[in-house]
């Protein structure tokens, strides 16, 4: 029988990627300063996950709903979960919605 060489060994920090989930936060009101929500947003992501990118979708009268592209470590069981409800529990959000989850 052959002998088994191993050449390289892949580290465990080397194999874990990253995560891009992509939010829809519906506002329980018409936000009047965009700017200010987002970067309430990205503030209390802090430490948790960071922001890619926002995009704004009009949903009906004046309302828009903003989608955040949020990068968070694959490693860290539940902290999609936590995400969640950091942005739920923001003032002025009525709901989350995750629409894709991908890594990067």
């Amino acid at each position: 029988m052959p002998e088994v060489r191993v050449f390289r060994t892949i580290r465990r920090e080397a194999e874990l990627g990253k995560v891009m989930v992509s939010m829809k936060i519906f506002p329980s009101d018409i936000i009047s300063d965009m700017k200010g929500f987002q970067e309430n947003v990205r503030k209390t992501l802090e430490g948790k996950a960071t922001i890619y990118k926002f995009d704004e979708e009009p949903v009906a009268f004046g309302l828009v709903a903003v989608v955040a592209h949020v990068v968070m470590p694959e490693d860290v069981e539940g902290r999609m979960d936590e995400v969640e409800q950091l942005l739920k529990s923001l003032k002025g959000v009525s709901e989350v919605q995750v629409l894709v989850s991908r890594r990067v």
